[in-house]
């Protein structure tokens, strides 16, 4: 890998799996230039979550996002490009899916439906460390 090339962990979350949205997220990032090194889909447990969101604990929204991500499967998958930690954060869109840009995941696919958490769609790692830390996590061989 050169310098510029990383790694970055995707989730589709429930929302997104329950809706059918996973083959558009794995199309959208293929279609962006970027390669699937590994895919999984599977009901996460409190534990790997717990350990995931680890920097949220004590936070009010803590609890509800727990169990919403264990509420049902999601896709996960591990890219890889240039850039990728950054590129999959700007196709995914902001955070906020009332206010994510058309032509994003969340911009298009998203909407807000006045939860405890946001469902919003997709995860994706937000720096190189976190994508090592969530890689090692989710898929431990790959390290």
């Amino acid at each position: 890998m050169t310098t510029q090339t990383e790694r970055s962990l995707v989730l589709v979350k429930p929302d997104g799996f329950k809706r059918g949205l996973s083959g558009d997220v794995l199309r959208r990032i293929e279609a962006k230039g970027y390669t699937l090194v590994a895919l999984s889909i599977f009901t996460p447990d409190r534990g790997r979550l717990a350990k995931h969101y680890a920097e949220h604990e004590g936070k009010p929204f803590y609890e509800p996002l727990l169990e919403f991500m264990s509420s049902g499967q999601v896709t996960a998958a591990v890219i890889e490009g240039e850039r990728c930690i950054e590129g999959f954060r700007a196709l995914a869109g902001a955070t906020d899916p009332t206010v994510a840009l058309p032509g994003t995941i969340r911009g298009d696919l998203g909407r807000d439906w006045g939860l405890k958490v946001q469902q919003n769609i997709v995860h994706g790692s937000d720096s190189p460390e976190s994508s090592e830390r969530e890689i090692g996590l989710w898929f431990p061989g790959l390290v």
